[in-house]
């Protein structure tokens, strides 16, 4: 087995696609009328796809995206630069700093710096 696809539910699903593609510098493609695709970001990756629903997101997504960046300070003001928001969660590691975000609707994500 191997992973292709991620899916992330979304109300506005060109809000939350156009976060995700600014954030990684990648083009979106209409997979299927009223979905965005996004990627692979890496040779052999999987692709996030952004599905439409008709609900809002209640409680904590339980699977989430790890985002690496080089300067996590840079990386949070950029989230909130394109309409995400920290979740005022942050764990200092030996390894490295992980902060956890959100994007316009609500998913979270970690930013994570793995020190040299």
């Amino acid at each position: 087995m191997r992973l292709t696809e991620i899916t992330i539910d979304c109300r506005d699903v060109g809000v939350v696609g156009r976060f995700w593609s600014a954030l990684f510098g990648a083009e979106l493609r209409t997979p299927l009328d009223g979905w965005l695709r996004l990627g692979p970001l890496t040779p052999g990756g999987p692709t996030i796809n952004f599905q439409p629903v008709p609900e809002e997101k209640v409680g904590k997504t339980r699977i989430h995206l790890d985002v690496a960046t080089d300067d996590v300070a840079a990386a949070i003001a950029q989230v909130r630069a394109l309409g995400g928001r920290s979740l005022g969660e942050r764990h200092e590691y030996d390894e490295g700093v992980v902060v956890v975000m959100a994007d316009p609707e609500g998913n979270e994500f970690c930013l994570v710096q793995h020190y040299a």
